[in-house]
């Protein structure tokens, strides 16, 4: 029933009203010609087109009123003037004078997929972000997003959060700020509790869904997401922004800029600070993190260095609730409980990653730029635990006597520790013809990682800072690309990407099994080709074929050498379309993503004694997603999304302990559903603006049933759910500051009781199977307030 309200919000978008029809022609003031891509908009109410291929725009507002009209394009100064509606239409030609600042941030054209290229994406704007950032992590910003379904191990969106694309995990997403790979070496993951109020320096997001186009760090298994902080600023600028919320939730951020100066140098810096006690008992959070920029911009050359750094300490909330207390006590944390019923206070996660990217872009000419970056990530840190009763040959040491007897066990606390160096180099050569648009690029990136662990106490004979295991790892990455664009006519355009990876990943042993040594070496060709028609201006066909290939991350090596893993390959095959006018946009697209060698969770034992994923030969991901948004009479505008998907495993083969015989039985699946793949996720906001300034927003989302293995057990998966919040932004009317805004989010208005995150573990004993579940569930009814000041 849920999905079918979905579909029918989308339908009920193609409707239209009586409006004001804006029009005109966007020039270049110097040379006369048209600009295509021109963002211009009403951005009081939030509406508004990008220029086409003639320079031209065209879009709808309410039939009366007094309004701003801007028009923003990269490189040009921002052009504003005050325009009056009519109920009729309005032409303004607007010609934009160029700054004579070589602006263009790094990423643009090396990474993110253009306007017209044929894979599907979407993208989330400063102005989008900052309507929500009371101090939730990035992942719960994109939670609007098609086919994206967030979580939270603390239940508020604060602290460790994840986030799935079309059923993919952060493992297979790749991620890049300003173009330089975010996700860790080794586990492959984003952890954005590491880069706490990042959102807040983020300019813009770009969410490539698929293969999409090709990117540097790990290869890009189900999404792509771009971050851009390089945003230029000529005018001095200063913000003061606080929120609070449910659970003792604070966040405090300033931000200030110098603007341009002498011409040529900016400066932007961030400094931030967000806590949580968290929903889940004890899962409480303090982040830290600042940001700095720093550029020179000349006619030609643009210079830039970031230095931005997050520093994390959560107490642990990896445990999940287990089924039993799910339903009587649903903030239950089981980490640091001792036998006796007590917890350690100090059973945190501990990390600080510091983050260095310099920037060189250089325009040779009207046509052809080059940029090149240099980066380092220092990552350090760890986790500390209380463990009961631990044998000391577990920790290589020899049962001590005491008072004459043997002791083979000591309640003790330890460090895990992960000290890491990431850094590289990446560049980009792009030509932009008549005809053909082109890009040559890659990146060369080094990991050094040690994992170590110590005792800093124990109950016997162990002296403080024992050293109980200490490996290494090392990893290259090197990717080169040529990517192109051609445009046969005005409408018609061949997109052609070919990347070469290659990768180099040494592991010598692990905590369990320091003696097992793993390196491997992959060679990666990853082509892509696309083709996109534009008709009229308004609407836009396009169909892909795109191939990925990535290596397994660090767990999966723990197989043993005589079980190593093989690498996966996904086919993507992707085709859309998309129509915008002045007051309409839909886009509608399908996909099929075929896996060879998927990496998976079966329950079987490894060589090793552990369990890891193993390579199954065939499985596929097929879906339809569908966007819309209008504007509805004068007060409302709406926007929906719905995503439509079958995600299946071909002949899965699952393990399972059984207890009684203390070997493992097998159990064939046919066809069976991958696990966290919903078949439908859906969401809409629905915006009023009744006065000037004030917007009230309803948003909506339903995420239907999850599996939390691979075997389409009900027992054995999360409910569908269905959610509501309120997000409300007035910007106050005074004289003092540049901008007074106040904000409010009631987050679960109707406090659904739901887990969009969990973990299984099956067994059989007695002749029956069994399971133990682990949730994640997320708070009920929750607030946030803040206050920004502008300057």
């Amino acid at each position: 029933m849920r999905q079918l309200l979905f579909l029918l919000l989308l339908c009920s978008l193609s409707t239209v009203h009586a409006q004001t029809v804006l029009t005109g022609t966007v020039t270049d003031k110097n040379s006369g010609k048209p600009l295509p891509g021109v963002s211009v908009s009403i951005p009081s109410s939030n509406t508004g087109v990008y220029t086409n291929e003639s320079g031209q725009y065209r879009f709808t507002i309410p039939s009366k009123g007094h309004y701003s009209l801007q028009a923003a394009y990269l490189g040009f100064k921002t052009f504003t003037t005050n325009i009056s509606a009519n109920g009729s239409s309005i032409q303004t030609d607007i010609s934009l004078e160029e700054t004579g600042l070589f602006v263009k941030p790094v990423e643009i054209t090396s990474l993110r997929a253009g306007e017209h290229s044929p894979f599907t994406q979407s993208t989330v704007t400063a102005e989008d972000i900052k309507r929500q950032n009371l101090g939730q992590d990035l992942p719960l910003l994109l939670n609007q997003q098609p086919g994206v379904v967030t979580n939270s191990d603390a239940g508020t969106g604060i602290g460790y959060t994840g986030i799935r694309v079309r059923g993919s995990d952060i493992t297979r997403i790749n991620v890049t700020a300003n173009g330089i790979p975010i996700n860790d070496a080794e586990s492959q993951g984003t952890f954005f509790v590491n880069m706490p109020d990042f959102a807040s320096s983020v300019s813009s997001i770009q969410l490539q869904r698929g293969v999409g186009t090709s990117t540097n760090g790990a290869g890009a298994f189900g999404a792509s997401l771009n971050l851009s902080t390089n945003d230029f600023r000529d005018k001095a600028y200063g913000e003061i922004s606080n929120s609070y919320g449910s659970f003792n939730s604070w966040k405090h951020t300033v931000k200030a800029g110098s603007g341009l100066i002498n011409d040529h140098f900016t400066i932007d810096a961030r400094l931030s600070k967000i806590s949580s006690d968290g929903y889940i008992d004890r899962a409480s959070s303090d982040l830290r993190s600042f940001y700095t920029s720093a550029a020179y911009i000349s006619k030609n050359t643009a210079i830039r260095l970031n230095v931005f750094s997050g520093k994390e300490k959560t107490y642990q909330a990896w445990n999940g609730v287990p089924f039993d207390s799910l339903k009587t006590h649903r903030t239950y944390n089981s980490a640091g409980q001792r036998s006796d019923g007590s917890y350690y206070d100090n059973e945190t996660d501990n990390y600080q990653q510091d983050h260095y990217q310099l920037f060189l872009n250089q325009s040779l000419n009207s046509r052809l730029d080059f940029n090149v970056a240099a980066h380092y990530t220092r990552g350090r840190g760890y986790y500390e635990q209380y463990k009961e009763a631990q044998a000391f040959a577990d920790y290589g040491i020899a049962d001590p006597v005491i008072n004459g007897a043997p002791v083979t066990k000591t309640d003790l606390i330890r460090q895990l520790w992960l000290d890491n160096h990431f850094y590289g180099g990446i560049f980009s050569v792009n030509y932009k013809g008549t005809h053909l648009n082109w890009s040559l690029g890659g990146g060369w990136n080094r990991y050094e990682g040690s994992h170590y662990g110590k005792i800093i106490w124990a109950q016997y004979a162990i002296d403080k800072d024992h050293k109980y295991y200490d490996n290494d790892a090392f990893k290259r990455d090197l990717n080169i690309y040529w990517k192109g664009e051609y445009k046969l006519t005005t409408a018609l355009r061949l997109f052609a990407d070919l990347q070469y990876r290659t990768v180099k990943y040494n592991i010598d042993g692990f905590d369990d099994n320091p003696h097992l040594i793993q390196h491997n070496d992959y060679n990666f060709f990853n082509p892509k080709a696309g083709i996109s028609y534009t008709v009229d201006g308004h609407q836009e066909v396009y169909a892909s074929f795109a191939v990925g290939n990535k290596e397994p991350n660090r767990d999966d090596f723990e197989a043993g050498v005589n079980n190593t893993p093989k690498h996966e390959t996904l086919r993507d095959i992707e085709a859309g379309y998309s129509y915008r006018s002045g007051n309409l946009v839909l886009h509608a697209n399908a996909y099929y993503m075929n896996y060879k060698n998927q990496l998976v969770q079966t329950g079987q034992l490894n060589d090793v004694g552990a369990y890891t994923r193993t390579n199954i030969p065939k499985s596929y991901r097929a879906g339809v997603e569908l966007q819309a948004s209008t504007r509805l009479g004068r007060l409302f505008t709406l926007s929906a999304n719905a995503a439509l998907s079958r995600n299946k495993v071909k002949d899965f083969r699952n393990f399972v302990d059984n207890y009684n015989t203390g070997l493992q039985d097998t159990v064939t699946y046919n066809n069976s559903n991958i696990a966290f793949s919903p078949s439908f996720v859906g969401g809409y906001t629905l915006t009023a603006r009744p006065i000037r300034n004030l917007e009230i927003s309803l948003l909506g989302k339903y995420v239907s049933r999850q599996y939390l293995d691979n075997t389409s057990t009900k027992a054995r998966s999360l409910d569908g759910y269905y959610t509501n919040d309120l997000r409300i932004n007035y910007v106050i009317p005074q004289p003092l500051f540049k901008e007074l805004g106040v904000q409010f989010m009631l987050n679960n208005i109707w406090n659904k009781k739901y887990s969009p995150n969990g973990w299984t573990y099956a067994y059989k004993e007695d002749g029956a199977e069994k399971s133990t579940n682990g949730y994640y569930p997320m708070a009920g009814t929750n607030f946030f307030a803040g206050v920004n000041i502008a300057f």
